[in-house]
């Protein structure tokens, strides 16, 4: 493996806007055709565009990124569709966890990385519909380089039938990269998005992988990218069918109970909350994920 992968990093990021760019279109027509049920009257939600920098230590330049955050929307209550592309070095307490996580030979010696992806959160108004997260990304260091991503859905009120189109969509888009991807997959999301003080799952399930690479960057760029693309076709359908529902006091405090275990998740255990927070990168954009209101019993 070279030190340089300026063209491969480029088409990394450059494609994560992409798609960060097609889903902020998505969700925004979402609000503009959400023309029956609750909160069809109010005026449709609109994303919030800022960008954000990581703090680099000695003040040099970092990289940065786009926060993009819509809040109480018509079928969005809150949704964060960020994406950054960041570099510099690591702190020792980032080495020390790359390397023992990764194996990573040399952190210490050359601490350099480069990290570029797509993070998406959606909170939704009707608890009928689900909250859903995916993230794409790609990760490189002198001595390695890999991806990661996936999505999974998260519903407060469970439906069989939107458990099964979410997972038969993902398995289609990665069948074209072999039959074992999908159930390799799945069976790491089941194991990723566990809480074992809840000795539960987060959600579903759905998809995920991190530390992915077969040495083809052009095979494992290709599987991440239909990771991304599977997105949208596995989502959207469901808050077609769910945003005009009606909904009782019991559903939306079913909703806001199963929002506080999603919380407990992403501060206690979420890797990508760990490492945004420990490489400087804006605060803001890295608990973007947190639900605009919860409950505790």
């Amino acid at each position: 493996m070279t030190a340089s992968m300026d063209i491969e990093k480029a088409t990394a990021s450059a494609w994560f806007r992409q798609l960060r760019d097609d889903i902020v279109a998505a969700f925004e027509e979402l609000e503009d055709n959400h023309a029956t049920g609750p909160l069809s009257d109010a005026a449709p939600g609109r994303f919030d565009v800022s960008e954000t920098k990581r703090a680099s230590e000695d003040g040099s330049d970092a990289g940065g990124g786009l926060m993009s955050v819509m809040r109480g929307g018509r079928v969005f209550e809150k949704v964060g569709v960020n994406i950054s592309t960041v570099y510099g070095t690591l702190g020792e307490r980032a080495q020390n966890a790359m390397a023992a996580r990764k194996g990573i030979p040399g952190m210490k010696d050359d601490p350099r990385f480069w990290a570029s992806g797509i993070s998406l959160v959606a909170h939704m108004q009707n608890p009928h519909a689900p909250a859903v997260h995916m993230n794409t990304r790609m990760f490189w260091t002198p001595h390695a380089w890999w991806f990661g991503g996936g999505s999974d859905l998260n519903p407060c009120i469970e439906y069989d039938e939107d458990t099964a189109h979410f997972h038969a969509t993902q398995k289609s888009h990665l069948d074209p990269h072999g039959p074992g991807h999908y159930p390799r997959l799945k069976e790491w999301a089941d194991e990723y998005f566990y809480i074992p003080h809840r000795n539960r799952a987060r959600g579903v399930g759905g998809i995920f992988m991190d530390d992915y690479c077969s040495d083809d960057w052009q095979g494992d760029f290709a599987l991440t990218q239909d990771i991304g693309r599977a997105f949208l076709p596995a989502f959207l359908p469901l808050v077609e069918k769910r945003r005009a529902q009606d909904w009782s006091d019991a559903d939306k405090d079913a909703q806001l109970v199963h929002r506080g275990l999603y919380a407990e998740y992403n501060l206690v255990y979420d890797r990508g909350t760990k490492f945004g927070l420990e490489t400087g990168h804006d605060a803001n954009a890295v608990l973007m994920s947190l639900p605009p209101m919860a409950k505790w019993v």
